[in-house]
């Protein structure tokens, strides 16, 4: 047999982790429960920094010119429970598509289990890499336009992601005790879609930074204002904490100037406090959630935010109280979405067709053309959850809005729901669907239909259930 280039590794993990993810025995709500008796967790982490001239946020925006602080991938392994179960979060823009089932592929061959057990997520900060291959392959067909990703960027990140976990494994520490905490964050998230005439359309969008006093003034609106803590313990010892809070995590970016930005920064605060215990950042259902409202968009500003997610952090940790972990289940369950058909195909590529316009709105309409094909192909979007005795860990796709995380958590009153979105990026922004006829930008890059608020909330409420 030839040896294995990076882009054949590439090729053969898509199709592994497609063909499980298509698998009969997958196409169903599936669950496995299991003693946490013998539980293990093994972390780990790696660099998934671009180099210099590659693309950012799926490449209408300034190329990397310098790196002000890594990006990095860091994840748990959790053994014991069955097939091993991976979670893992990423500082990047986005993984689309079949991105996203790359890596769930190239973490399960790591880990020893398969791609329905892995749970990737992204940040979802800006200055970081988009990824989406179909996407890539429409603009690669005008010379003009800038790819969203290197293959081979992509295929070492994927090597360094697997060699981590293999690196891990042998480490694993047992999990004897788990505890949640949460603790309220003050001038972080504020919703965008504040700017309203008297129908209720929406007018100008305040988003991740603002400087509009009308739109500064304006108050907060429906936001989740805590950051919620779940930790796993070794007895006494924290070996791994999972951090949860709901805004786009975006100070200013567009500069080419590579960084983890506010939420990235706090988390590496933590991790410097306490370098024995992993510390995982996820962002929530932040589709029309952002900063924009105690955000001018200066250095000063993101000094200020990375502070504020710091100090919930801290005040988050202060609370938990470990108690014996019993019982571990993991849960899965897939959707099928229709797309929005606003434009059609041949619409479609011919704003990706040569012109002299600038370079969004010729590039996002490869990512919804991806997104077409992927539903005409009837690839599921797969969802999961974790239940460690009380206390679950809800896994979704793409821009959720917020009303969907706070949906999770009235279906279990009382209990901790974590929640983690921007799993698989192919639909964009999935807004409730009685938002659609009021518009504004979420609406306009929501590429998924409105009905699949329907799917997704009947998804949750199984996996809650």
């Amino acid at each position: 047999m030839p040896p294995l280039t990076r882009r054949s590794f590439l090729d053969r993990s898509l199709t592994a982790g497609l063909a499980a993810t298509l698998a009969p025995s997958l196409l169903h709500a599936a669950d496995s429960a299991a003693s946490a008796g013998n539980l293990h967790l093994a972390s780990f982490r790696c660099d998934v920094t671009p180099p210099i001239g590659h693309a950012l946020c799926g490449g209408w925006i300034k190329p990397v010119v310098a790196v002000d602080d890594p990006l990095e991938a860091i994840g748990v392994v959790l053994l014991g429970a069955g097939a091993p179960i991976v979670l893992c979060t990423v500082d990047w823009t986005g993984l689309l598509n079949r991105a996203h089932l790359a890596w769930r592929t190239a973490l399960a061959e790591a880990a020893g289990t398969t791609p329905d057990r892995v749970a990737v997520h992204c940040v979802h900060q800006h200055n970081a890499p988009m990824v989406c291959p179909a996407a890539d392959a429409i603009v690669a067909r005008q010379p003009d336009l800038p790819r969203n990703c290197d293959p081979e960027f992509f295929s070492r990140c994927l090597d360094a992601v697997r060699a981590a976990v293999t690196a891990a494994l042998p480490r694993a520490r047992p999990v004897t005790h788990l505890a949640t905490g949460q603790a309220r964050i003050a001038e972080v998230a504020s919703n965008r879609r504040m700017d309203r005439d008297a129908t209720g359309r929406v007018g100008k969008m305040r988003g991740s930074k603002s400087v509009d006093p009308i739109l500064v003034a304006m108050p907060e609106g429906q936001i989740d204002p805590f950051l919620r803590t779940v930790a796993f313990y070794d007895r006494d010892r924290k070996i791994a904490a999972c951090h949860y809070y709901a805004t786009h995590p975006m100070s200013y970016y567009g500069d080419g100037r590579v960084t983890s930005d506010f939420c990235g920064l706090a988390r590496k605060l933590r991790q410097r406090d306490e370098p024995a215990c992993a510390h995982l950042y996820f962002t929530g259902c932040a589709g029309n959630i952002a900063a924009g409202k105690y955000n001018d968009g200066t250095p000063a500003a993101r000094v200020r935010l990375t502070e504020r997610i710091y100090r919930g952090i801290v005040a988050a940790d202060a609370t938990l109280r470990p108690e014996p972990l019993a019982k571990i289940s993991w849960r899965t369950t897939e959707i099928f979405l229709q797309p929005n058909l606003a434009l059609g195909t041949d619409a479609l590529n011919a704003l990706v067709g040569p012109r002299t316009d600038a370079l969004a709105p010729r590039i996002i309409p490869s990512f919804k053309l991806a997104l077409i094909a992927r539903c005409a192909r009837r690839e599921p979007f797969l969802l999961s959850a974790l239940h460690l005795d009380d206390t679950a860990l809800l896994h979704l796709p793409a821009e959720q809005f917020i009303d969907i995380q706070l949906y999770a958590q009235s279906l279990r009153p009382g209990r901790t729901v974590a929640v983690a979105g921007y799993g698989d990026g192919g639909p964009w922004y999935l807004p409730p669907r009685g938002e659609f006829p009021f518009g504004g930008y979420e609406v306009d890059y929501a590429f998924a239909a409105p009905e699949s608020e329907d799917l997704l909330r009947a998804a949750v409420a199984t996996l809650l259930a």
